[in-house]
Parts: structure tokens; C-alpha cells; sequence
């Protein structure tokens, strides 16, 4: 199985064996005998292990960003940033680990809660952020006393396996384990693992989530977003179009948090001068160069349909280069609601804007789409803000922020088919990581 670079398809990546589902199952059988001691080790040990593996990835930044930068092609601004957030992942819950693990309750006798790791955590993770995923859901995981076994995107097999390079010296052996391969090799995991957590698209998410239902485990899917950005007439223009166009397409679009949508409330003209303008002030090429923002889009597929998707009548758009995976950055009007680029997931740099009346109508269309990641709101009327954020159909509202990001300490996860099975990171982790059981003494 071959990873090769979006901008250089002719460089191959890395070139490994594809893992048989029967290795899958070996690998979840390992880690389970593995995991059992690590539970018993404590806090602290936990806590060494995962600051010692924070230390590793900080240490080979700029390694570690040149292989994201390579593999798939985000911009090297982004890759190291991607680093320095997979390192403080690791530190956020290597100091998680000594966090309480349950309450007391009053009662005649002594009555309270423990939590305990569920065992093996099956991940599956995709390729637009090859560290920062992987991380964020295999460092909690092994925080609270399981291990991890991971099946990364074929397109990020290399950062993947390389992240186990680093980790494996701080980690007992088997605990973490990476094993590249294809939908069988994920479904092998979803039937050997104890809890899972997906990341990717929705319709494989919904046949992750049946599967693991029909076992009775915990599974957690994050399934992608069509977010929106609504823009009130007293919102700041330039700033709104600034983190606008850099949602709508940093890292070509391809984000689940990427703004798809743009909701002018009033007249549409002035902020598609701004965005225009956004837009044109981002750096389009080698994502390798400093200051590009925009590379290439992950594969050859993924480019066609970026380009196939352009309907309506285009009001911003760029050049691109010929060498590599490169689809223009794109902004769509005069669509109706049901274009397929308002309703479907494009993972590509092209988003569409409308005009709508009044600020129902915009939340109206917001919310009007099977997906609810993330609603962006621009406006200087905080009173205002507060009041439409109950009415945003989604698992994040963002006001005067781009749609794109999120902090490693706060829940992550939509609503509708953006999500299933509750939220990721921050505290959120414990829960799903872990089960609780009662004790009461008489």
C-alpha cells in the first residue's frame, strides 16, 4: 500500500504491506494482555509515559512537520502548528491522568463512584491532521488506562507509523499499535476492540456506529460538517472576510470545520468585495514555502470533484499549479438551497454564499442540512449573539471566530450526521474512555 504526496504525485511517501484483519485481531489480543498491567501502574507512571512521548514529538518539529507537509501536502505554517498542538495534547493529559475518578454520594453507609478503562480503544483516523487526531483520541485513551490500537487513513500512513516510532520507547510493548490498511482492516477493528472512535465520512461513520451497536460498545463518530458562516449587517467586514476566506480555504477546504456555506444577512455586495479581496491576498502553491496557505487538495478523485462541483454563477476564484492535486479556490452564489454543493460535503477549497433577508432566514438555512458541526456568527451586538446561538442546529457556535479550529481542552463534536456517540476531548475524554461502577458499603 502506497502513500504518495498530493503536490509530487510521483513521490512515494512510504510503501508497506497492507495489515490482514486476522493482525488486526492479534494486535487487539496483545493489547489487551498489555493492557491490564498498565492500569494497574498508577497515575503516575501513566503520566511519565505520556510527557516522555509530548517530549519525543517536540523534539522532531520540523521533522514531523516536513513529513505532514510531504504525505498531505498541508502548508507548513499549519504542519508545525499541528506539532506544537499534538505535544500539548500529550501534556494536557498526561496531567489528566491524576484528575478524580469519582464521586461520593450521602447515603447511610458510604456509597460512591469509580471509573475503569474500558480496555482496548480502536481508532480510526483520518488523513487531514495525520498527528493531531491520532493523538488526540490514542493520548486520553492511554491517560485513563486502556490501550490503543490504530488504523490510520491510507493517505497518512507514514506520519502515523511514525508517531508509534516515537511513542514506543515510553510505552509498554503492544499497548499502541498501528496498522495501515483499508475499510476491512477498520472493520476487523470495530469487531475486536472494546470502545471505538471514528473519524471520516458519514456514511462510513454510520456503518462503524451499527456495527458497534450490534456488539453493545461504546463508539464515538465525528462524520464532517457543511458549516456555516452568517454575517449580520453591524459584523466587520474585513474582519469577517479575513477568517472567512482563511476557513473556507486554508489547507485547500479541507477541514470538516471549513466554512462551506457564507450567509450574507442584507445586501451581499460589500462583503463579497472583502472576500474577494480575502481570498485573493492567500498564498496558493507549494505548501512546503512559508506563507502558502493553500496547497494542493489530498488526491486526484479529490480534485475532480472539486472542479465537477463549480456550478452557479463564480465570484472569486484563482489560479492553481498544473503539477500536483491543486483544485482553485472557489466561492459559488446563485444557488438554491438544495444544490448539492449546499447540502453535500465538498472536501475541497469551494464554498458557496448567499444573501438571506433577515437573521431567521440565514439561521433558517444554517440550520437547514442533515449535517451540524459548527455555525460562525459575525456581529458587534453581543445581547444579540447570545440569542441566536440557541438557535443554531449545531455542536459548536463560534461568534466573531473562524469555523475552523478548536481547543484541545473544550468538547469537540457535532449534531445530526456530524456526530454520534458524544463528544471528543477536553473532559469529555473520561467519559467515553472510561465506565463507571458503583461500590456501597452497608
Amino acid at each position: 500500500m502506497q502513500s504518495t504526496s498530493p503536490q509530487r504525485p510521483s513521490d512515494v511517501v512510504v510503501d508497506v504491506p497492507l495489515c490482514d484483519p486476522s493482525d488486526v485481531v492479534s494486535a487487539v489480543e496483545t493489547a489487551r494482555a498489555a493492557q491490564r498491567e498498565w492500569a494497574r501502574g498508577g497515575p503516575a507512571v501513566r503520566a511519565a509515559a505520556l510527557t516522555a512521548c509530548a517530549d519525543a514529538v517536540a523534539a522532531r518539529t520540523d521533522e514531523l512537520a516536513a513529513l505532514v507537509v510531504r504525505e498531505v501536502g498541508k502548508p507548513v505554517l499549519e504542519a508545525r502548528g499541528e506539532v506544537a498542538r499534538a505535544a500539548a495534547i500529550l501534556r494536557y493529559y498526561a496531567q489528566q491522568c491524576f484528575d478524580p475518578i469519582g464521586e461520593t454520594y450521602p447515603g447511610a453507609g458510604l456509597d460512591f463512584t469509580v471509573r475503569r478503562p474500558r480496555g482496548v480503544a480502536g481508532l480510526i483516523t483520518p488523513w487531514n491532521f495525520p498527528l493531531a487526531i491520532p493523538v488526540w483520541k490514542a493520548a486520553p485513551a492511554l491517560a485513563y488506562g486502556n490501550a490503543a490500537v490504530v488504523k490510520p487513513a491510507p493517505e497518512a500512513t507514514a506520519c502515523a507509523l511514525r508517531l508509534a516510532e516515537l511513542f514506543a520507547p515510553h510505552l509498554p510493548s503492544g499497548l499502541l499499535s498501528v496498522h495501515p490498511g483499508h475499510g476491512e482492516t477498520g472493520a476487523a477493528l470495530v469487531d475486536a476492540a472494546d470502545v471505538v472512535s471514528f473519524t471520516g465520512s458519514t456514511g462510513v461513520g454510520r456503518r462503524v456506529a451499527a456495527a458497534g451497536a450490534a456488539r453493545g460498545i461504546p463508539v464515538q463518530c465525528e462524520m464532517g460538517g457543511l458549516s456555516a458562516a452568517i454575517v449580520l449587517p453591524d459584523a466587520d467586514l474585513g474582519r469577517a472576510a479575513t477568517h472567512v476566506a482563511g476557513a473556507a480555504m486554508g489547507f485547500a477546504g479541507q477541514k470538516c470545520t471549513a466554512t462551506k456555506r457564507i450567509l450574507v444577512v442584507g445586501d451581499p455586495a460589500p462583503f463579497t468585495e472583502a472576500l474577494r479581496a480575502a481570498v485573493d491576498a492567500l498564498r496558493v502553491g507549494d505548501p512546503a514555502d512559508d506563507g502558502v496557505a493553500v496547497g494542493p487538495v489530498i488526491t486526484e478523485a479529490a480534485r475532480d470533484r472539486v472542479r465537477d462541483a463549480r456550478a452557479g454563477r463564480v465570484v472569486v476564484s484563482r489560479d492553481v499549479p498544473d503539477e500536483g492535486w491543486f483544485a482553485a479556490p472557489t466561492v459559488v452564489t446563485d444557488l438554491p438551497p438544495d444544490a448539492p454543493l449546499n447540502t453535500t460535503e465538498t472536501f475541497g477549497p469551494i464554498c458557496t454564499l448567499a444573501a438571506a433577508p433577515d437573521v431567521a432566514s440565514a439561521l433558517a438555512l444554517a440550520n437547514g442540512t442533515a449535517y451540524g458541526l459548527v455555525t460562525a456568527l459575525y456581529t458587534n451586538d453581543l445581547a444579540a449573539a447570545m440569542a441566536y446561538v440557541a438557535e443554531c442546529q449545531s455542536g459548536m457556535v463560534k461568534v466573531n471566530a473562524p469555523t475552523a479550529g478548536v481547543d484541545f481542552h473544550l468538547p469537540f463534536g457535532g449534531e445530526k450526521d456530524s456526530g454520534y456517540g458524544g463528544r471528543e476531548q477536553g473532559k469529555e475524554a473520561q467519559r467515553f474512555y472510561t465506565s463507571p461502577r458503583t461500590v456501597q458499603f452497608g
